[in-house]
């Protein structure tokens, strides 16, 4: 089935009823003091609620989206029938253009992509990408699944079966990924599991499981050995640390009673905001959030095809019947060396999870390193810029991907500009 065009288009009684459920917020008291320390503190969402309910205008934010090239197809996933997808697909007027795979996360979006797309479009001077970000299966605007089992392996499916559909089988295997967050995994078993499909991929969150063993990686382990560990490789060590044991509970929550959780998702307006809004604040790099990003993003899960309580249960899937054996890091096996990919990792300081250098280089040919100096888990939104930077510089002219695509290895000529 061919693509359709797609515009969003939120019916106005749901808009009455979110102003509605938001006048009727009842909120919990607080500690003197408390900060950030006990999760989103009361002053921030009583404004946020504020301004969501009175000056937030949807119908313009809606506008803005719109203003992407958004797309609905269906796609077949062996075992769950025909899925319709929603994405966005900026296709490039440039021949050899880089097919780019855009995986956003939770609690992320497609619209993460919307700072990228100027920057991915090239010139003389930087590669021409064709960009598809789709809403995931259970996301934004794309369908919610029925069943039980669909767990990350079935959403790298969709999104690979959604490339070929595009028709991005006959750049194989030019066929390239960025991902972070769930972006990761699916990344990452998009390689595994269709290498003809995936010679490439760029991942802005690097989470190898362990540091190199001398039985699998004895050159990294030895390196490893002898490397004392930088300052910026300890702190990264530190701010796992604290993910680990600080930040980890949202996590345990929704990959154990999704479905509870999901009547405050799903009921509250104000729960949806106060969930989501902890993790814009806590897994970025003192982004300067307005107030209208934030009820912007978190309006996209209220308004989701599925409900926003649809998009924690990916947790649940991938922690039991979308697995193999044991846990999730072992099951879908994300950290394994990937012997045929090329890989380009992007650190960046507050990422939730980040790894020193030599257990990343396990994952692959890692053949593109950088270090951001600022920038956290929604790299994509806060440094597009940088990000883009990176990309042209694995796929460009001087890079190590360069030519990956046939034709004219992706770059604009003064007829194409």
């Amino acid at each position: 089935m061919a693509p359709t065009p797609f515009q969003i288009s939120v019916p106005d009684e749901k808009l009455q009823q979110l102003k509605a459920k938001l006048e009727l917020a009842t909120f919990p008291d607080e500690l003197d003091d408390a900060g950030w320390s006990y999760g989103s503190p009361l002053s921030d969402v009583k404004r946020l609620v504020a301004h969501w309910r009175d000056n937030f205008d949807w119908r313009k934010a809606e506008a803005r989206l719109n203003q992407l090239p958004q797309f609905k197809t269906k796609v077949s996933v062996d075992g769950f029938g025909e899925l319709d997808i929603h994405f966005v697909h900026q296709r490039s007027d440039v021949d050899g253009a880089v097919p780019l795979l855009f995986c956003h996360g939770w609690p992320g979006s497609f619209d993460e992509v919307s700072k990228l797309l100027s920057l991915l479009k090239g010139d003389s001077k930087s590669p021409a990408f064709h960009v598809v970000a789709p809403s995931l299966p259970n996301f934004g605007f794309s369908e919610g699944v029925k069943k039980k089992g669909f767990a990350v392996p079935k959403y790298a499916e969709t999104l690979h079966k959604l490339m070929l559909q595009l028709g991005y089988d006959k750049y194989v295997p030019s066929t390239v990924t960025q991902g972070g967050d769930w972006g990761w995994f699916i990344t990452r078993l998009i390689a595994l599991h269709y290498p003809s499909h995936s010679l490439a991929h760029h991942v802005n969150m690097v989470r190898p499981i362990s540091a190199p063993s001398f039985t699998s990686h004895p050159l990294l382990a030895l390196q490893h050995a002898l490397t004392p560990y930088s300052a910026r490789e300890q702190r990264d060590l530190a701010r796992g640390a604290w993910f680990r044991s600080q930040g980890w509970g949202y996590g345990a929550i929704q990959s154990t009673k999704p479905q509870t959780l999901g009547y405050n998702l799903a009921d509250s307006p104000v729960g949806l905001l106060a969930w989501i809004y902890e993790k814009l604040h806590d897994w970025t790099d003192d982004y300067p959030w307005t107030d209208d990003e934030v009820c912007a993003w978190v309006s996209i899960y209220w308004f989701s095809a599925a409900g926003p309580a649809a998009s924690v249960r990916i947790y649940y899937e991938s922690q039991h019947e979308g697995g193999v054996d044991g846990n999730m890091a072992s099951r879908l096996r994300p950290g394994r060396w990937i012997p045929h990919a090329k890989v380009g990792l992007l650190y960046c300081p507050k990422e939730l999870d980040p790894s020193p250098r030599t257990w990343g280089r396990t994952l692959g040919h890692v053949v593109h390193e950088k270090e951001l100096e600022h920038g956290g888990h929604f790299a994509a939104w806060e440094h597009p810029e940088e990000l883009a930077g990176a990309l042209n510089e694995m796929f460009g002219r001087n890079g190590p991907c360069f030519g990956i695509v046939p034709g004219r290895n992706g770059y604009a000529t003064r007829a194409s500009l």
